[in-house]
């Protein structure tokens, strides 16, 4: 379910589009050769080792989110005053192996904002009542226009509201094949401009500071998943002290 990693695409604003230098076998024969004194000619087909160079945030590619993203402190819904948000390297394990829930939310237009209502909606028409620790996939438009000029813009958002209705329900994590959780910033800013609340923005992931949970960005092939019936595998990589790690995210369909 993880997007591949590609430069050169429109997978993210200007500012944050990942770079990927390709070094190939014939590229990086020679430093080889010269630092063990031998000549180019004296490897197999004058050939050493393909490698990339990548310059990239943890928040390119299919990604984890970690509560310390969000904001500074999480939990000030369980906890009074809360406490420092977890970091990628310290949210449990169990957290990213668990049975996973898709909802179907491609018929929303694009920069809507799902509200708790509309999540209710779709586990009845889909027969399933959420329990704790399953992983809950939104499927939006934007998965089918990941690379193309428009993905940044596309696709539905999730609420504060709708957000913290499922953590109250004992999800911790959650996944979008959007490049946000939230709506598409272009939305956001119009809705401020027209005279909304600044409380607009990014009001989904700020639901990590009344319950901390991690959320997955840019997924892929959400499409062709069943309701129901699936295990969601997502462990991020372990980077010491980040708001995000990225993820090889498979599901595991039951026989």
């Amino acid at each position: 379910m993880s997007v591949a990693l590609t430069a050169g695409i429109k997978s993210d604003p200007p500012h944050a589009l990942p770079e990927i230098e390709y070094l190939d076998h014939k590229q990086t024969a020679l430093g080889m050769a010269d630092y063990m004194g031998v000549s180019v000619d004296d490897l197999p087909n004058q050939e050493y080792a393909a490698i990339e160079r990548v310059k990239i945030s943890t928040h390119n590619g299919t990604h984890v989110d970690a509560p310390y993203h969000y904001f500074s402190r999480q939990d000030e819904q369980l906890t009074p005053g809360g406490r420092p948000s977890q970091k990628i390297d310290e949210l449990p394990l169990e957290w990213f192996h668990n049975q996973g829930v898709k909802l179907d939310f491609r018929h929303f237009e694009d920069g809507y904002i799902v509200q708790p209502e509309d999540v209710e909606a779709e586990l009845k028409r889909i027969g399933h009542i959420l329990s704790p620790m399953e992983i809950v996939l939104i499927n939006t438009r934007a998965g089918s226009r990941y690379g193309y000029d428009d993905y940044v813009d596309s696709g539905c958002g999730m609420s504060k509201a709708a957000t913290l209705w499922m953590l109250e329900q004992g999800i911790r994590v959650v996944g979008t094949d959007g490049w946000s959780w939230d709506p598409p910033f272009s939305f956001t800013k119009k809705r401020i401009e027209a005279g909304g609340s600044a409380d607009l923005i990014w009001e989904g992931h700020r639901a990590g500071r009344a319950i901390g949970y991690s959320h997955i960005e840019k997924l892929h092939n959400l499409e062709v998943l069943p309701a129901t019936g699936f295990e969601v595998v997502c462990f991020p990589v372990k980077i010491h002290q980040a708001s995000a790690g990225w993820t090889r995210a498979v599901a595991i369909i039951d026989n």
